[in-house]
């Protein structure tokens, strides 16, 4: 969390701003029906994203499979079913690949429907189970670690933010893979990432309007998803995507860009996620991009001290999701990922979801700490600071229950 000490957190200095209108064509012409939407309005905005923000991502590469690496059918003391799974993302054993963890409710009746997110420090740290294959390449360096690589100190590092048995006892499969498999996260790290193997980085350059970090992540849960709907265990067509922090981030890019996501979960995704950048509160674009010139598309950081001039804002992101589930979650100490801003991208948001059929947020106010709120697009703001905990999976298994159980 690179907080800048000259942040803004008095909302009486947020700027006075006015959103683009989701609902207006590049021509100035309404939207006025679900197909204009979807055949016109839904691309202009997506390209503006690539364009300006995330950039510009490659679609599904020849060759790619996956590789069993184990099936153990009573895991975690008979509650479940675990699978580790090597994505080869070039068809190759020496070439990039993407090592997914799944855990799947045992016994079930049936495939189960998932929830899929990526993790920050490599699948042995989101359970102790010894038997979840360490990280292979570069991680952050924790206690014990040496040189940038995993060890078994770090198992179950990470576990109070995926609480796997609550999720298996709800009827859930869980899987995730490791970020670092796709892009280590620094800004040197272009020559390790996925992104000189695949697109115009395999060229040895990018352009200004080319893919970062985050658009690697969520080419990444594309080709995760790829697999899923092969697993006849799993119900594909009833995955809720979920991210954190810049991972939330990655997870609303990859839910706007693939429809095929049942429910996108963004949870404290902040600047360059959900929050709105005009309001200028918390991070901001100049903090952002100064900080992670990595992430974005290097058009991105033009917007410095200038939102005002971008011609899309998270509201717009969030709308992509549209008419699928979305739901967005804050924490109330988190003011540098501007919880009021999130809040206001959702109901900004609405407006898409009503012209297809939806209810959207349906609250106007936002809530007070700790009271979960809307329909179609579901928002919290929880107490306490930035992070991924109990609460905040009991309310995304409470809003799967309503929208993917019969």
């Amino acid at each position: 969390m690179a907080q800048a000490p000259d942040a803004n957190y008095d909302e009486a200095k947020v700027p006075a701003y006015v959103l683009p209108d989701p609902l207006t064509l590049a021509s100035g012409a309404p939207v006025k029906d679900g197909q204009t939407w979807r055949s016109q309005r839904r691309a202009e905005i997506l390209r503006l994203f690539e364009q300006d923000v995330y950039g510009r991502s490659p679609g599904k590469p020849d060759g790619v499979k996956a590789e069993t690496l184990e099936v153990e059918p009573r895991a975690l003391a008979g509650t479940a079913t675990r699978k580790q799974v090597r994505i080869l993302l070039t068809g190759r054993s020496d070439g990039p690949a993407l090592d997914l963890l799944v855990y799947l409710p045992h016994p079930r009746k049936g495939p189960s429907p998932v929830f899929l997110g990526l993790n920050f420090g490599g699948n042995h740290t989101v359970h102790k189970d010894p038997a979840i294959r360490l990280a292979k390449g570069w991680v952050a360096k924790d206690e014990g670690a040496a040189d940038h690589r995993a060890t078994d100190s770090a198992r179950g590092a990470a576990a109070g933010s995926w609480p796997i048995e609550t999720i298996l006892s709800r009827g859930y499969g869980i899987a995730t893979a490791y970020y670092g498999d796709l892009e280590p996260d620094h800004p040197d790290a272009f020559k390790q990432s996925v992104r000189s193997r695949f697109g115009p980085g395999a060229a040895g350059k990018l352009s200004a309007g080319d893919w970062g970090a985050i658009g690697a992540w969520a080419w990444g849960l594309r080709r995760a998803l790829d697999y899923l709907e092969t697993d006849r265990d799993v119900d594909a067509s009833k995955v809720a995507l979920m991210g954190h922090s810049r991972l939330g981030k990655t997870a609303l890019w990859a839910g706007a860009q693939d429809e095929r996501f049942a429910i996108v979960i963004s949870n404290e995704s902040g600047e360059g996620g959900a929050a709105l950048a005009r309001r200028r509160f918390g991070e901001t674009v100049a903090s952002i991009t100064k900080a992670f010139p990595h992430w974005f598309a290097e058009r991105f950081k033009e917007y410095s001290d200038r939102e005002e001039t971008l011609p899309v804002d998270s509201h717009m992101l969030l709308a992509l999701m549209a008419p699928r589930p979305l739901y967005v979650a804050s924490a109330q100490e988190d003011r540098w990922a501007d919880p009021h801003g999130e809040f206001l991208a959702a109901r900004a948001a609405e407006p898409v979801y009503r012209l297809l059929g939806k209810d959207g947020l349906g609250v106007v106010e936002m809530p007070e700490p700790d009271t979960p709120v809307g329909a179609t697009i579901g928002y919290h703001v929880r107490r306490g600071p930035h992070g991924l905990t109990a609460y905040d999976w009991q309310q995304y298994l409470a809003f799967a229950d309503r929208h993917l159980r019969p």
